[in-house]
């Protein structure tokens, strides 16, 4: 199940909030290795480190490094503060945080008595990917908006693996992160998305939430077996607190596999037979034989949802725009445009919805 190693860290490759990027040595060569200071310490050249190196070997895709479990001759001094909040529950590296909705933090009275969202658009997409193009489409209509990100637990664990977040968050195009379920690391911790989205409205004061898994995806090629599936738990989640969920497409012409291209099939099945609560669903009006394609693998979801065409003029320059690098399984911008596009038009539906 693990691969276990040794190495000795040989320089720091680069870092962002929250994660340190290294090159380490090890007995079968060099490695590109990850670190998360908050849970092992910052490592420096010549320590020597314990890893995981099954993703690595494995060649797993957004997973591709080998992750530092430990600094076995430095260990980090023990935690201070707050915090009873355990995520990542009864594994090695289980971890105590402040959790927003727990007895004792600050926020605790706010979200006992919160069980609304007031109307706030809640845009739910399939992949990681796609958040800095919902935004790209959001502040292209409604710039200087109050945007939180609740993230989902499908995909990454850790907030800090996502170099798009500490950017977006940096440029102030996030307000903050909301990690809900058994994900951690972000502004703000959470038990469920249910109180993760609360936490976005009434801790964060977002207009606008923007729901995704973290990055990285597990899927088995078969109908269920995605961890997308939360994109519909999401929009019911919305929905039940008032909120007004938008339903972002997962759209490609650029994916090899049939069942990615033109409309996936994640999102037919986590918005045909998940969200049992209607949405509005952002149909992007892509030109040609294409765009006519998507609109009919889509017409289904009219059966429960609110099928909204949305015109994709002046998004492909807004999302050349972005503050952050537009990537989706190894995709640009130009690679996939009508991948970006979909995302962008649900930005620009919630832009939409606001007074």
């Amino acid at each position: 199940m693990i691969r276990w190693r040794r190495g000795e860290v040989v320089r720091i490759r680069r870092e962002w909030p929250g994660a340190v990027e290294l090159d380490v040595a090890t007995e079968e060569g060099q490695a590109r290795a990850l670190a998360y200071p908050a849970l092992v310490g910052r490592p420096e050249p010549g320590d020597a480190v314990l890893l995981n190196t099954t993703a690595l070997a494995m060649g797993l895709g957004t997973g591709g490094y080998a992750m530092v479990v430990a600094l076995p001759d430095r260990l980090p001094e023990d935690p201070h503060g707050p915090g009873h909040l355990v995520k990542a529950r009864y594994t090695p590296l289980q971890a105590t945080v402040p959790g927003a909705d727990e007895q004792g933090s600050p926020h605790h009275e706010v979200l006992r008595e919160a069980d609304s969202l007031d109307g706030m658009p809640v845009v739910v997409a399939d992949l990681h990917s796609a958040l800095p193009a919902v935004l790209c489409g959001l502040y292209g209509s409604r710039p200087g908006v109050r945007v939180a990100y609740v993230m989902l637990d499908g995909g990454a664990l850790p907030a800090w693996f996502s170099m798009s977040c500490a950017r977006l968050r940096e440029v102030g195009w996030l307000c903050g992160t909301v990690t809900t379920g058994q994900s951690f690391g972000g502004d703000v911790e959470a038990v469920t998305v249910h109180t993760g989205l609360l936490a976005a409205r009434h801790v964060l004061s977002a207009d606008v939430a923007v729901v995704t898994q973290g990055p990285g995806n597990l899927g088995g090629g078969t109908r269920w077996g995605f961890s997308g599936v939360s994109a519909g738990e999401a929009v019911n989640a919305a929905a039940v607190l008032a909120g007004r969920p938008v339903a972002a497409l997962r759209v490609s012409e650029g994916d090899p596999r049939e069942r990615h291209l033109g409309l996936s099939h994640h999102s037919l099945t986590a918005y045909g037979r998940v969200a049992l609560a209607p949405a509005r669903v952002a149909l992007p009006e892509l030109p040609g034989g294409f765009g006519a394609r998507v609109a009919e693998q889509a017409r289904p979801l009219g059966e429960r949802h609110e099928l909204v065409p949305v015109p994709v003029d002046g998004l492909h320059e807004a999302l050349e725009a972005s503050p952050v690098r537009l990537s989706t399984m190894g995709r640009g911008l130009e690679e996939d445009r009508a991948y970006f596009l979909a995302s962008a038009a649900a930005g620009r539906l919630a832009a939409s919805l606001l007074p």
